[in-house]
């Protein structure tokens, strides 16, 4: 789908990633295009599948999550139903927000979220480490974040378009 956007779609994705929240009227305005034609464009971006929401971006400690972990999970088995049941589950449980299978000994990184560290040792015992197929988890206590980027460099698809 990427090579049939023109400049004014990417500019849109671009705009809209950086702030969902404008108005029509000011991304019209921002990616040089009226209104209408902007909102029909909004409206194909959408359906296409290429906008996959509009998200507020929330400060996890000022609701008190204060501990953030990363979890490498291993399963013993591969087999694609087995994969499905655990990513299932993933999507069940609260505290794993992030869920990515991967290629290597690791099958699978969680990034989890919670109040307290007693809160999510208590998922980790009770729930992660139990579910069926799970062989190892290893587990990595986040410290700080030096850079947490959403979506996507659109400069890096410019550069790269502009030399094709």
């Amino acid at each position: 789908m990427a090579q049939k956007l023109d400049l004014i779609d990417r500019k849109i994705l671009a705009e809209l990633q950086g702030d969902g929240r404008m108005t029509n009227v000011e991304l019209a305005s921002r990616v040089g295009i009226s209104a209408p034609p902007c909102l029909r464009r909004v409206r194909v971006l959408e359906e296409a599948g290429l906008i996959r929401g509009y998200h507020a971006d929330i400060n996890p400690r000022e609701l008190g999550f204060e501990v953030q972990v990363f979890a490498m999970v291993r399963l013993t088995s591969q087999a694609e139903a087995d994969l499905a049941t655990f990513e299932a589950r993933c999507k069940a449980w609260p505290l794993v927000r992030e869920c990515h299978m991967l290629n290597g000994e690791i099958d699978f990184i969680l990034k989890c979220v919670a109040p307290d560290l007693s809160s999510f040792q208590n998922f980790l015992t009770e729930e992660l480490l139990k579910a069926e197929n799970v062989a190892t988890v290893k587990t990595s206590l986040v410290i700080r974040c030096a850079k947490d980027a959403p979506g996507l460099p659109f400069d890096v698809l410019e550069a790269r378009l502009t030399r094709s």
